[in-house]
């Protein structure tokens, strides 16, 4: 056995100075063509993405897989150069499902060919999901950042975070050049939560969608309409807009929505 290695083999191992000196310039090249070439330059390596997302409020996983994501499935699957399709069910009544197509496709053309086969399935989606809507969009399989807030004294709590990056902070990130979609982890949008007692409705007659109806009947904003508008009679010389009161905001206000009118003239609020 030939203890000695050709010499060709050997001239970096003997010239350690010349391989460090040749790592570098080819590292200096690198660099120099990582900002300077165009990213459409760079070859695809992940499949693209579309994501479907609707949202069933009150359902729970199985609930929301049985009743949304399986008719949405149904429908998607086979989809003009799909791959494989993968779902997530929780049990807040979110449902995710992601699509995953040939490297190469086109995203756009994907994002309308899913469009049009959910627009198919939405006929047998529940009435809530429906007036929610469904939303198609472009997505990665991995997110590019992760950005935190916190509050460093701990003055303020995570739904008083999660609400402020709702307002102030994702649309600033949303217009930045190449973001396609920002999402939010944690903590909860502001909102009111209405607590029954089913006994006490079922004593009074009354049902859930009764109570559902009369929020969205009279927490609503009406247009008021003017005052001296056009034709006025003759002699009136001011117009006046009339503003009156817009959605509920406090649970006072809640507490006062009239569920149901009794033939004695009592209201069930």
């Amino acid at each position: 056995m030939n203890d000695h290695a050709p010499a060709k083999e050997n001239f970096f191992v003997r010239r350690p100075i010349v391989a460090i000196v040749l790592s570098i310039i080819l590292v200096i090249f690198g660099g120099v063509s990582l900002l300077k070439l165009p990213v459409s330059m760079y070859p695809e390596v992940v499949p693209p993405e579309i994501q479907v997302t609707s949202t069933y409020n009150g359902a729970d996983a199985i609930a929301v897989e049985s009743s949304v994501t399986t008719p949405l499935e149904q429908k998607i699957n086979g989809v003009e150069n799909s791959i494989y399709i993968r779902s997530i069910n929780s049990n807040d009544g979110v449902s995710s499902i992601r699509v995953s197509f040939e490297v190469g496709s086109n995203l756009d053309m994907s994002n309308v060919l899913v469009q049009n086969r959910v627009s198919e399935g939405q006929a047998a989606l529940p009435e809530e999901v429906k007036r929610l809507g469904v939303t198609v969009k472009k997505s990665l399989s991995f997110p590019l950042m992760l950005v935190a807030l916190r509050s460093p004294k701990g003055s303020f709590d995570g739904n008083f975070l999660s609400n402020y990056a709702l307002i102030n902070v994702n649309d600033e990130l949303s217009r930045i050049a190449g973001v396609g979609q920002v999402n939010m982890f944690g903590g909860s949008e502001y909102a009111m939560r209405i607590w029954i007692n089913p006994g006490q409705l079922a004593t009074m007659n009354i049902g859930v969608t009764d109570i559902i109806k009369a929020i969205q009947a009279q927490n609503v904003i009406a247009p008021g309409g003017k005052v001296g508008g056009e034709p006025a009679p003759p002699g009136t010389e001011f117009t006046y807009s009339l503003r009156l009161q817009g959605r509920l905001k406090t649970p006072e206000e809640f507490q006062n929505v009239i569920v149901k009118a009794n033939a004695d003239g009592s209201l069930v609020r």
